[in-house]
């Protein structure tokens, strides 16, 4: 009860919520999007590069609507590292904030969203090809990826180490005539298509239409998890039936796949949960530091689900660049990796999932307030926000930049009394 609720307007409430590296937006039960945090490259659309939430009088409804264009509203929206996109109640997807590496797909690498004098300056569309819309969209730290209409999967934005899928390293949306139909869909397999999409910082993976994981990008600490630290989709003949599905243990299959900046977890078919990659901090709660998935006979039925707590088990779960967080099925919220800023939302800087019983019945539920759940939850660097059972948002761990929308750049959950009733 420490914890205040966010003010997101007289009467508002969250519906969907997401965190970029240091700001945040949300969905209202109006169906307009706010966004809060550090405003460079215009990554809040306010059409300036503001910060917003960090001082007095910046929230509630002294923060406005961003304009996604004439009667538009979103239906998801995501944030990277220093960009936001929308998938529009009409199908298509914006993008806006920094445009670095064409992530945000216009053919060039100007920000958007920054400059005052554009008129509806977020209400452009992105070409995803002649008739076609998008279904789901993700934003990793320098690419983006839409699963489209027609089942398939486009990448664009940086592909430095192959997390784009087209078996190179050519950025693609950073000049023109690379978008639209221009942009081939990605080549997950013979007759394979993608349900699920996850971005990390340099890596991307998907649950495909028969109910196996692949995963591709950056190799670096088995976050790919295929036993070795080699990236794929950077050269000729790593994608498509060449790219293998992922053991997630023996007749074992993904429900939902997440990808944090160098790691990677899964909730399975039997409820257990899986996580693999970097693991400097616990973020793999396996009470070390060892990483997973980089070397043979260390995925499958040799890694181990995460003890959540007897007989608990996760519906939601999410990853960021050095914690993990899960919604359980009492509806209970527990975090785990690095807690450097508050961010576990456990009254104090401590790691957690590091070290030995640390994880299990021995990690704590965070304190939402007196009577409160989660009913979704969101993660990035080095902070936490949940959407309550009563409607109300709350946000912990960095507010540097004010991305925990308080007014102020005071970090919660890093000290005594500062979550629960006492954070609102």
């Amino acid at each position: 009860d420490n914890l205040p609720a966010i003010d997101l307007g007289t009467g508002r409430t969250a519906t969907q919520i997401t965190a970029g590296a240091y700001h945040t937006c949300a969905i209202l039960d109006d169906a307009t999007t706010k966004c809060w945090g550090a405003g460079g490259y215009g990554r809040l659309g306010y059409g300036d590069t503001n910060h917003r939430g960090d001082g007095a009088n910046e929230m509630g409804d002294n923060l406005p609507a961003i304009d996604l264009g004439t009667g538009r509203t979103a239906t998801q929206i995501v944030a990277g590292y220093g960009h936001t996109c929308a998938l529009l109640d009409n199908s298509q997807v914006s993008c806006w904030g920094s445009g670095y590496n064409g992530k945000l797909g216009y053919g060039n690498t100007s920000s958007r969203g920054s400059n005052a004098s554009l008129t509806s300056p977020l209400a452009a569309s992105i070409n995803l090809g002649t008739g076609h819309t998008a279904t789901q969209i993700v934003a990793g730290y320098g690419h983006t990826c839409a699963i489209l209409d027609n089942t398939t999967t486009k990448c664009w934005g940086e592909s430095s180490e192959g997390q784009l899928g087209y078996g190179d390293t050519i950025r693609r949306g950073d000049g023109a005539n690379e978008m639209g139909d221009n942009l081939p869909a990605i080549d997950l397999g013979t007759g394979r298509t993608a349900t699920q999409i996850t971005a990390g910082a340099y890596h991307t993976c998907a649950i495909l239409d028969d109910a196996t994981t692949k995963c591709w990008g950056a190799g670096g600490y088995g976050r790919l998890g295929y036993g070795d630290t080699n990236h794929r989709g950077d050269g000729a003949n790593e994608m498509g039936d060449n790219l293998p599905a992922i053991d997630l243990g023996t007749g074992r299959t993904a429900t939902q796949i997440v990808a944090g900046a160098y790691h990677t977890c899964a909730i399975l078919d039997d409820a257990t949960t899986k996580c693999w990659g970097y693991n400097g901090s616990g973020q793999l709660g396996q009470g070390d530091w060892e990483y997973r998935g980089d070397g043979p006979n260390e995925m499958g039925d040799n890694l181990a689900a995460i003890d959540l707590g007897t007989g608990r088990t996760a519906t939601q779960i999410v990853a960021s660049t050095n914690h993990t967080c899960a919604l359980l099925d009492d509806a209970t919220t527990k975090c785990w990796g690095s807690g450097g800023y508050g961010q576990l939302g456990q009254g104090n800087a401590n790691n957690r999932g590091d070290g030995a019983n640390e994880m299990g019945d021995n990690l704590p539920a965070i304190d939402l307030g007196t009577g409160r759940t989660a009913t979704q939850i969101a993660v990035d660097t080095y902070h936490t926000c949940a959407l309550l059972d009563n409607a109300t948002t709350k946000c912990w761990g960095d507010s540097s930049d004010g991305q925990l929308g308080q007014g102020d750049t005071i970090r919660r959950g890093d000290g005594a009394n500062e979550m629960g009733d006492n954070l609102p």
